[in-house]
């Protein structure tokens, strides 16, 4: 498997409850009914935001908000607005293209609320949201061209993202949205609460600080090379937010605005972590270990490794918010710090 933005790029019960409660309709459906939930905060607008493609400026609270990127919707959510429009999940998400997060947190808002979920697998899909007739398109974590931007511009303003596609810090998301719906305080609040939360799970898992670690990707059918994240991907963004830091392997060939780079199998040995995540089912955990290659790999040999099945769960370090890193502290980080114990 090749990285891609998902892949490459367990909740809790309360989530798993709000599964199914609500409702996603096709993009034909003009009526979606979303929108804001409470008014913005004294002296909030006009506010001007600065990103890759430019300068928007937004000049009231928006009440139809479209998002673009993978964890924009969530972001949208964590200050109890629901989108009317947001990106299908397509890797990790459940049979309405949605999450558990994201769907609790609409559940808590408004249990009859309708969200327009669109497949950006050819691109972000311009006609299907001017459908939708939003006041506000959010690209914040997303890889919209400037194309796509000129004509998103044409629907309602638009906020791309501020510096690498895809490669937006959560905690930056949250500022840039916070801004853009006129909550600049209450993003602040959530970034804080959000740490919070993150700190005190690195204290349970304290096996976690300082080790090194790598986050691959190996095709099942294509054993000959490795894919590793670079350094600006959002996976090891938060590990390193864990109190790990990137393996020295990470760190030499995180250039540019790559989000991974390959290695030959020839060369597992090099790959230095302390930890290794990667993605396998655990019926090819075995093939991986007899490899005789890959079975080189320092942390493959002792043991110091996360085979991750559970897409759900490793999407919310792909794409964290504070909706889902509940998730990501409770259910991925503690298999993280077993790995460790290993080292």
């Amino acid at each position: 498997m090749s990285p891609n933005r998902r892949a490459v790029l367990a909740s809790t019960p309360a989530l798993l409850l709000a599964l199914s409660a609500c409702s996603t309709g096709s993009a034909d459906d003009t009526t979606a009914k979303g929108g804001a939930s409470a008014s913005a905060e004294s002296g909030a607008f006009p506010v001007t935001i600065t990103h890759a493609f430019g300068e928007t400026e937004v000049t009231e609270a928006p009440k139809r908000i479209a998002t673009v990127g993978w964890n924009d919707q969530d972001v949208v959510a964590s200050f109890g607005i629901v989108p009317v429009g947001a990106t299908k999940i397509t890797w990790g998400g459940n049979a309405q293209g949605s999450t558990p997060w994201f769907d609790a947190a609409v559940q808590e808002v408004d249990p009859d609320a309708e969200i327009v979920r669109y497949d950006d697998a050819d691109g972000i899909p311009v006609a299907e949201i001017a459908k939708l007739t939003p006041d506000l398109i959010l690209g914040v974590n997303s890889g919209m061209t400037e194309e796509e931007y000129a004509k998103l511009t044409k629907i309602a303003p638009t906020v791309g993202y501020p510096d690498l596609a895809w490669g937006t810090p959560w905690q930056e998301s949250v500022t840039i949205i916070g801004k853009a719906i006129g909550r600049p305080d209450e993003a602040d609040r959530l970034i804080e609460e959000t740490n919070q939360l993150i700190d005190d799970a690195v204290e349970e898992n304290s096996a976690v600080k300082g080790k090194s670690v790598a986050w691959m990707s190996v095709s099942p059918t294509d054993m000959s090379k490795i894919d590793i994240y670079t350094s600006i991907d959002l996976r090891p963004q938060l590990l390193r937010r864990f109190g790990m830091e990137d393996a020295d392997i990470v760190k030499k060939n995180s250039q540019g605005d790559a989000f991974f780079f390959s290695v030959s199998a020839e060369k597992a040995r090099d790959i230095d972590a302390d930890v290794l995540i990667f993605y396998t089912e655990d019926s090819q955990i075995e093939a991986l270990k007899s490899d005789p290659l890959l079975s080189k790999i320092p942390a493959i040999e002792r043991g110091s490794f996360v085979a991750s099945a559970d897409n759900t769960v490793a999407m919310t370090m792909s794409s964290p918010s504070p909706i889902s890193m509940e998730v990501a502290v409770t259910k991925f980080l503690p298999s993280v710090a077993d790995a460790a114990k290993a080292v």
